[in-house]
């Protein structure tokens, strides 16, 4: 029995959602998706609710049954309210900039380092370039765009220097003590 995946989906007065077989399309007023469902799970939709379900008790169905539910739940929140991410960028003269299609990061490196945005980010800085909004309609890629851009510096334990998400907290360690 999944617990998730026995959940149904409300579908927003914002969406429309069509299933076509194994394929899932929702569109909304942010944007489009579409996702086609593993073997052996099936969706339908009921007015204004979906429900998921999987063709047997095999344990590739019942991991494959609550990824689905969440996936399709993820389209419908992603193209009627979207996803967002705040980084914050943590030490002196440490900042970020964007041009174009990329996002220029001083981190105290001898040369900036350059993320080139994929197509379906927004990335904006903030506050004087020490905060980094990304926006999105799937969760995946806000996810994904947000651990590239932190993998440039994560944040250290030391001084508490480099990038770290919003609500992050870093612990702090004590330095190596003289004797």
């Amino acid at each position: 029995m999944s617990k998730i995946g026995n959940n149904p989906i409300p579908v927003p007065a914002g969406a429309t959602v069509k299933i076509d077989g194994a394929n899932v399309s929702v569109k909304g007023k942010l944007g489009e998706m579409s996702w086609t469902l593993p073997d052996g799970i099936a969706a339908k939709l009921d007015g204004a609710v979906i429900t998921v379900t999987r063709s047997n008790d095999l344990a590739k169905q019942r991991a494959f049954h609550g990824l689905a539910r969440q996936l399709v739940n993820n389209m419908i929140v992603g193209v009627t309210e979207g996803y967002k991410k705040t980084l914050r960028i943590e030490g002196v003269g440490f900042k970020s900039e964007v041009k174009g299609n990329s996002i220029f990061l001083s981190l105290g490196f001898a040369n900036a380092k350059e993320y080139k945005i994929p197509e379906g980010a927004k990335v904006a800085t903030a506050e004087a370039g020490v905060a980094i909004n990304i926006e999105g309609i799937s969760k995946e890629l806000v996810g994904r765009v947000a651990a590239d851009i932190r993998s440039y510096y994560p944040a250290e334990p030391y001084k508490g220097k480099g990038i770290r998400y919003s609500d992050e907290k870093v612990r702090r360690k004590e330095g190596k003590k003289t004797a």
